[in-house]
């Protein structure tokens, strides 16, 4: 299996772009409410600035790829 060279921190800033873009996108078309999508995103993201990790980080942490990149 072949892995990207991209790191941790790079795939999960992606994601979270990613996520926070379909929440605006979400809102204006849908539903206000997914602005609550976006809210959960940046407390993710305050939760790794903060604890060096989170709940993506730790789920894509066990995946082959990035296995040596968590820190316990």
């Amino acid at each position: 299996m072949s892995c990207s060279r991209l790191s941790l921190t790079r795939v999960l800033f992606a994601l979270a772009g990613t996520m926070t873009l379909l929440a605006v996108v979400l809102a204006v078309t849908v539903s206000p409410w997914f602005l609550l999508l976006g809210v959960f995103v940046a407390v993710n993201q305050w939760l790794f600035a903060l604890a060096g990790a989170c709940p993506a980080s730790i789920v894509l942490g066990r995946t082959p790829c990035f296995r040596g990149e968590m820190q316990p």
